[in-house]
């Protein structure tokens, strides 16, 4: 038998043992012989939690794609809308499309992707909001909500902590905007009370899920708080990887100073180049030269 499936403790050697939860490498008959080990094990699974952490961190998330043109959106980046009736995120270029067919046409605003009607009031657009959290557990539309109160939008009274709860729950269901949204709250403490340790663990959640503005708040708080340059890079790339051109300006003034080499600034200019294009497109840049902006139709 395998030694591998031999207790770390008592050397017991079994099919069911069960697995350290922190490490996931070390096996014990039982929480007794677990704790028996404790001391010994300790420094070993702390070192190997780390490393299993900065796996899971360091790897270039994948973009989802819009439901319609199929071209990816960048969190953070992309113009995206949400629409509540449908429960979908579209980028700015589909929906400028469908709107602009719409007014040549003389036709009611619709959602680009299920045609529905944009609601005519306030009511509505919280109705159709509480709906897909009901009867969904719709994480965006739980974000969305979160906005609304937040601004005093559709004719709700401006309730932060309201706001909090609502990003709070919609992180849970694995909102990477509601993620970044609850880190924000903490940093600021205007909602919640200040809490610096709990900001950079949604910071990090944000970042994990594909949020680029996260991504590049962890590099500056590695930059500037930390003085782990390393660790900076790492999170600079995989935010220019994903089109965020703030990062890439960042390892710009990097390589301006003389903090990293020609080499690494010139990977990142071709990585931000090769994001451009996969994000880029006819509709998209229309859209943006007409204006339009981030939207959430709730």
């Amino acid at each position: 038998m395998s030694t591998t499936n031999a207790c770390a403790a008592c050397g017991r050697e079994a099919d069911d043992l069960k697995k350290c939860a922190g490490c996931l490498e070390v096996k014990y008959c039982n929480r007794m012989c677990q704790q028996a080990h404790y001391s010994a094990h300790k420094a070993q699974c702390k070192k190997r939690q780390a490393e299993l952490h900065d796996e899971a961190l360091f790897k270039q998330p994948e973009m989802e794609d819009c439901p319609i043109c199929f071209l990816p959106i960048s969190v953070g980046v992309t113009l995206t809308s949400y629409h509540s009736c449908c429960g979908k995120t579209i980028c700015s270029g589909c929906c400028f499309a469908v709107r602009k067919e719409s007014a040549m046409e003389g036709k009611p605003q619709t959602c680009a992707f299920c045609r529905t009607p944009y609601p005519d009031t306030d009511r509505e657009v919280l109705q159709r909001a509480n709906d897909r959290i009901e009867k969904q557990d719709d994480a965006d539309a739980c974000n969305a909500l979160g906005w609304d109160y937040h601004n005093g939008a559709c004719g709700l009274r401006q309730d932060r902590e309201k706001a909090f709860a609502l990003w709070l729950k919609a992180s849970e269901n694995g909102s990477p905007e509601a993620h970044n949204n609850v880190a924000t709250a903490y940093f600021e403490g205007k909602a919640v009370p200040q809490d610096e340790t709990k900001a950079f663990l949604y910071m990090e959640r944000a970042a994990m899920a594909g949020n680029a503005l996260s991504r590049h708040n962890l590099a500056a708080i590695e930059l500037n708080q930390r003085q782990n340059l390393d660790r900076a890079i790492r999170h600079l790339m995989i935010a220019v990887r994903s089109g965020f051109e703030e990062a890439l300006s960042t390892v710009k003034r990097l390589f301006m100073r003389g903090k990293v080499s020609k080499g690494v600034y010139e990977t990142a200019l071709r990585a931000y180049m090769e994001a451009g294009d996969m994000l880029k497109s006819e509709q998209r840049d229309e859209a943006a030269a007409a204006g339009m902006t981030k939207e959430v139709q709730a």
